[in-house]
């Protein structure tokens, strides 16, 4: 799911068995888990990406504001994926940028850089629920989901809109989550989020995620066009605009250190 890839190899003979798997598991865990490592199998090998987006935040009034952002983020194989994201605008937080490594089991890594300090503020792992700069998009959900990071449980097979979804419930096995589940429509042919239900620590419906106008880059990666969380208990919401994807564009690992934080423009 990106910018919530499935992007982790997972070790072992279920790997191997691929689709085949689906057919064979028996159980709504095995099944669930089968399916989540067929959608991380599909989304493997993409080695970088590059995107510029418009996030546009809403209060319970309906009164909007606007930031303009670029997104960079680099595949690494073996653990989560490193992103980074660059405000252009407005004016007052230009040149804020914000930088995560996702990992599977330990705590991810996520700093900010705010330039009207001039210094990068590490978010601390047990904050992961905290709002990101203003939006309905906590800390947490700017990760890529790694499969081992979440149990599974398949729940059924159904309609959303025209489309076959299979409905996945996942639960966080990672500390200081937000959430108690996530269930999660994946669309059965790409292999890609259309709706995420969020439940909060006291298992009341938080907040849902849709996914709209899917676009496949290099004959093989799904990329949605437009993210749009609800809050359902501030009423509040935040749609991304995404656009100008690029894969494979040279990107290494020095472009996500955290000096490259202070460097970014």
């Amino acid at each position: 799911m990106h910018n919530l890839p499935l992007n982790p190899k997972y070790i072992g003979v279920l790997l191997l068995a691929g689709l085949p798997l689906l057919a064979m598991a028996q159980t709504p865990e095995e099944r669930g888990l089968a399916i989540a490592i067929e959608a991380d199998k599909r989304d493997t090998g993409w080695q970088d990406q590059t995107a510029s987006l418009e996030m546009i935040l809403r209060n319970r009034h309906g009164q909007e504001s606007r930031r303009e952002i670029r997104s960079k983020a680099l595949e690494v194989e073996g653990d989560g994926d490193k992103s980074m994201s660059i405000f252009d605008s407005p004016r007052d937080i230009k040149g804020t940028a914000f930088l995560s490594y996702t990992h599977a089991l330990k705590p991810d890594e996520q700093w900010l850089y705010l330039p009207a300090l001039k210094r990068v503020k590490r978010i601390s792992s047990n904050n992961k629920s905290g709002p990101f700069m203003g939006s309905e998009f906590a800390y947490e959900d700017l990760t890529s989901q790694e499969v081992k990071k979440y149990t599974y449980k398949y729940l059924r097979t159904e309609k959303l809109g025209n489309r076959e979804t299979f409905v996945i419930e996942r639960r966080p096995v990672y500390k200081h989550s937000g959430y108690t589940r996530l269930i999660t429509w994946l669309d059965s042919e790409m292999y890609q989020p259309l709706k995420v239900e969020f439940y909060d620590r006291k298992k009341a419906l938080l907040k849902t995620l849709t996914f709209a106008d899917y676009q496949q880059y290099e004959g093989r990666y799904w990329r949605p066009s437009k993210m749009s969380m609800v809050n359902h208990q501030t009423k509040k919401s935040t749609d991304l605009y995404w656009k100008d994807y690029r894969f494979k564009t040279g990107l290494s690992d020095r472009d996500f250190d955290r000096n490259s934080l202070k460097r970014a423009r």
